[in-house]
């Protein structure tokens, strides 16, 4: 997959860049070529020599450092490379990163490149959860930079907590399936919806649940990736929204089901991930309710049913359901696949330690009619959507839906 490909190597200055020299290794063993360009700071932890011997490739440190005068070495490896890996990526290259400074080679190369950027974020795990860097990551990813997250474990300083570089076989999982997957939904449009409607009780108060939306963003983001136009409806989220797709912010439950319907026509694959309400009051009130007696009665009716009428009018479309479940998932998850005529639906326990609602990473079953097709271990929210999105276009290309 990677054989022939020329990969940029960024190695910034922190203990995990050790584990750049592993990845390096894999990826020039993988058939890539690959050219690195390191911080001074990373210097200060593996010498530029062990770079050079691991690629058989000339190691760039310094901007001024012009070997070649026919050319201008940061713009010509800002032009050579298929894709560019920052790893680690440090809080102060991301920092530069995000303000577009340029003050040493390799934030000079990123600020010229156009090639796809990763990045794998390596930091105390305090560092990793301060509102800047946080701002940061947030930022970048509008932007286009694709993430793979830091593991959780014992870090460098001595503390336990999220802040590891991810494992050279994780970084090159995410750098192949890029390759891999192309653009193979070029033309399609895939309308997805995202988040947890709100009920209005009135003006202060209303139902809701905990769906933060993570998993719907992941997926759009992952859909535009394979070249597909993308339609988003985002119901309370607070994430930034994923570049290249068209975001529709909606409330209610009744807001979902306008803008689902409205937009269906141009859709070819649906994929409704909201959690949306069941029900909602039958009043919504237009003042704020006063506290008085010991009791209150709230009278609720069912909302409109997004996925079976999606279902019901889906000619040839592909569409896809979740189902968010606390037991039984297998048997609630294929009742809904055969009562909403779903291609397929992803199932997920929402009581299980470490994935559901809020988290930043999932586990999930998919289902068909035949049952079990695939089931997807505990592992961040992004690789998830597009280990579902490589099944979604697949499935989608060799089936016309089950009209």
């Amino acid at each position: 997959m990677l054989n022939g490909k020329k990969i940029l190597l960024g190695v910034c200055g922190g203990i995990a860049a050790y584990k750049a020299v592993a990845l390096c290794s894999r990826l020039v063993q993988a058939g890539a070529r690959v050219r690195v360009v390191m911080t001074e700071s990373a210097t200060k932890f593996v010498t530029p020599l062990t770079f050079q011997t691991m690629s058989r490739e000339a190691v760039a440190t310094d901007t001024f450092e012009e070997r070649d005068p026919s050319v201008v070495s940061h713009i010509e490896l800002a032009d050579w490379a298929d894709a560019v890996v920052i790893a680690p990526a440090t809080a102060n290259m991301l920092a530069k990163m995000a303000v577009g400074l340029a003050d040493d080679m390799l934030s000079t190369v990123l600020l010229a490149t156009e090639a796809p950027v990763w990045a794998a974020p390596a930091m105390n795990v305090h560092m990793l959860d301060h509102p800047a860097v946080r701002h940061n990551l947030a930022l970048l990813a509008e932007r286009g930079v694709r993430f793979i997250e830091p593991g959780e474990g014992q870090l460098a300083c001595g503390y336990v907590g999220k802040g590891r570089m991810a494992e050279p076989e994780q970084i090159m999982a995410c750098i192949e399936a890029h390759f891999r997957a192309g653009t193979p939904l070029a033309g399609k449009t895939v309308l997805i919806s995202a988040g947890g409607t709100v009920e209005r009780i009135d003006p202060v108060r209303y139902i809701s649940n905990d769906s933060s939306g993570k998993m719907g963003y992941a997926l759009a983001r992952s859909a535009a990736s394979l070249g597909a136009r993308v339609v988003l409806l985002s119901a309370n989220v607070r994430l930034a929204s994923p570049p290249g797709v068209n975001v529709v912010k909606v409330v209610s439950a009744q807001d979902m089901y306008d803008a689902a319907l409205a937009r269906l026509p141009e859709a070819d694959i649906v994929i409704m991930a909201a959690a949306v309400a069941d029900y909602r009051p039958v009043r919504a009130h237009a003042h704020k309710i006063k506290k008085s007696e010991d009791r209150m009665v709230l009278e609720l009716e069912k909302t409109p049913d997004i996925l079976s009428e999606i279902g019901r009018r889906k000619g040839r479309r592909f569409v896809v359901g979740f189902a968010a479940e606390t037991e039984h998932l297998e048997q609630y998850a294929m009742d809904k696949l055969v009562r909403k005529r779903c291609d397929l639906v992803v199932a997920n326990d929402v009581s299980l330690p470490g994935g559901g609602f809020g988290s930043d990473q999932n586990e999930v079953k998919v289902f068909d009619h035949n049952g079990l097709v695939e089931q997807i271990p505990l592992m961040s929210k992004d690789r998830v959507a597009d280990r579902l999105m490589a099944l979604i276009a697949d499935r989608a290309a060799s089936s016309r839906g089950e009209a």
